[in-house]
């Protein structure tokens, strides 16, 4: 299981909000930069970045600082936030992202994902986002009626292989991951899933480690120090 830290863009500083609120947000770094070679020092296999402002607006805004991320880094970065067009994509996998994240389209625009996976192949990764067991969209603004398992296996027809599932009511709380929600998800489909939301402790981290994700996306907790990276890799191996 990889252990992924997290840098969400917003206004080019690198910051956390709280279960997604745009109204409560912790600014953990003025350079997103430093902060990815920060992670890529202590030992990350991979680095997970968002580009806040973007998924706020339906298109990506982030997409410099992300690029100067990508080409400062030897390890794998993937990138979501506002990915809404075939040319999104292809600008973020350009500026150097190994994966491009789709959410909001794949409730929107489930076409986009498919010709995606058609040109883009493993490269797409579909993130769903959901609160209470239901899909949220346009950077968790919205709350939709569509469950995330049912979209899940609709975006596996349409050739998705790998997915991000965030539990927003665990995400920026330190309250410990939803076990029971992802051990169904793995039950449903059999596309690899990384888990995000709530990870608060190296206990959290071995007990995701038994439920088959491919990997777990941590913020807060790497911020505030309740979770030490090396440690943590240290524990997997």
């Amino acid at each position: 299981m990889e252990i992924i830290p997290a840098i969400d863009i917003r206004g080019g500083k690198a910051v956390r909000l709280f279960q997604g609120d745009y109204a409560r947000e912790t600014v953990y770094a003025d350079d997103p930069v430093d902060m990815a070679r920060h992670w890529a020092s202590l030992g990350a296999p991979r680095l997970h970045v968002v580009d806040l402002d973007g998924a706020r607006e339906g298109r990506a805004v982030n997409t410099p600082i992300i690029a100067a991320i990508c080409n400062a880094l030897a390890i794998p970065v993937e990138v979501g936030g506002g990915l809404r067009t075939l040319e999104a994509v292809q600008a973020v996998l350009n500026a150097g992202a190994d994966r491009a994240i789709l959410g909001t389209a794949a409730l929107k625009d489930p076409d986009l994902v498919r010709q995606a996976c058609e040109r883009f192949g493993e490269r797409i990764v579909v993130g769903v986002d959901a609160r209470g067991g239901h899909v949220a969209v346009q950077g968790w603004l919205q709350i939709s009626t569509t469950r995330a398992v049912d979209l899940m296996r609709q975006m596996q027809a349409a050739g998705v292989q790998r997915f991000i599932y965030t539990d927003i009511g665990r995400d920026g709380t330190l309250e410990g991951p939803n076990i029971q929600g992802l051990q169904d998800l793995l039950h449903a489909i059999t596309a690899p899933i990384i888990a995000s939301g709530g990870v608060s402790s190296l206990e959290d981290v071995r007990r995701l480690s038994t439920t088959g994700v491919e990997g777990v996306i941590i913020g807060q907790a790497l911020y505030t120090g309740a979770l030490n990276l090396p440690e943590a890799l240290a524990a997997l191996r």
